[in-house]
């Protein structure tokens, strides 16, 4: 059994991928061009992948792949018509990453709420030794306590986050933008109720027709001017030229993104133009990433696999 990873950097070199040699051969690449895959997996019986392409072009050459293993949940990557149509199944991972998504998302809130790179850079400017007074408060900041935490997207992320926001004192609203909320025990609103109210607004939703573009100028002039926005969900749910002007007009006082629609961005992507780290936190798509995440993600692939070698369908998308 010859198992090929296309993908090994999307766990990080930090994390061992030797679990999957139980299963036979294994075969790995840091990352593959799109140019490079129909070659790589000629001769595969199993496919470990995150990014690359595994289209009709490809997969026609591969004429032994029996199993695709998806390095994440999505597989916009993986054509799951064609694979069906082939007798080759498909199997992703979920609900690996939560606790670190849940984890990144608190982070921003409160790295932002309370102006924490303002305060980390005073004391290492030297302004502080320079003072008389033992306390510094320049930068204004309040607490969570008593807020309004808005959510989209209640899921297993977005039910944690609302556990952890009301253990802070908070007061969690949701709105479901298909239309079909969850009996979760969470006030629901309309969306713009939502926007109105939300201290803190923050997004757990998938990307779909009606999500797309979901946050865009209009959106954001509703919301309060004092509000902070975190999106860890999917770049496309934001227009970000509209972020970009709603934090240039101060239209909101912060946000946090860790999701782009391009990633990584152009080197000219007006977001990066906005330097200040009290109004605007980028991070490179790694909320889903502590180490315990990556490695749960490895192991969950090797139990995948093991299923299908026994004759099982777990995480099977195309039983």
């Amino acid at each position: 059994m010859k198992i090929v990873v296309l993908d090994r950097s999307s766990v990080g070199e930090d994390v061992s991928v030797e679990p999957l040699e139980k299963y036979g051969e294994v075969e790995t690449y840091l990352t593959t061009k799109d140019e490079e895959a129909l070659e790589r997996v000629r001769d595969a019986d199993i496919i470990v992948v995150n990014k690359t392409p595994m289209d009709a072009r490809i997969l026609d050459q591969a004429s032994r792949v029996k199993l695709i293993c998806e390095f994440a949940t999505g597989y916009d990557n993986i054509d799951l018509e064609y694979c069906t149509k082939r007798g080759i199944r498909v199997a992703n991972v979920v609900n690996y990453s939560t606790s670190s998504v849940v984890q990144h998302t608190v982070a921003c809130v409160l790295y932002l709420l309370e102006k924490l790179p303002y305060y980390d850079n005073y004391v290492k400017s030297g302004a502080y030794s320079a003072q008389p007074r033992f306390s510094h408060f320049g930068m204004p900041f309040r607490e969570l306590d008593g807020k309004t935490w808005g959510i989209i997207g209640m899921g297993n992320i977005g039910t944690r986050v609302a556990v952890v926001a009301e253990a802070l004192g908070c007061r969690v609203i949701t709105h479901s933008v298909s239309g079909t909320p969850r009996e979760n025990g969470y006030e629901q609103v309309d969306f713009d109720t939502l926007l109105r109210r939300s201290d803190i607004l923050t997004l757990h939703c998938p990307l779909s027709e009606k999500t797309r573009g979901l946050m865009d100028l209009e959106a954001f002039r509703k919301m309060k001017r004092t509000a902070v926005f975190i999106n860890v969900a999917r770049g496309a749910v934001v227009k970000e030229e509209d972020l970009y002007t709603a934090l240039q007009e101060n239209l909101i006082m912060a946000a946090g993104i860790d999701v782009l629609c391009k990633e990584p961005p152009a080197p000219d992507h007006p977001l990066l133009s906005i330097q200040d780290s009290t109004k605007l936190l980028i991070t490179p798509h790694m909320a889903w990433a502590g180490v315990e995440a990556r490695t749960r993600l490895v192991t969950e692939t090797c139990l995948n696999i093991e299923s299908f070698l026994e004759g099982g369908m777990r995480n099977i998308l195309n039983p």
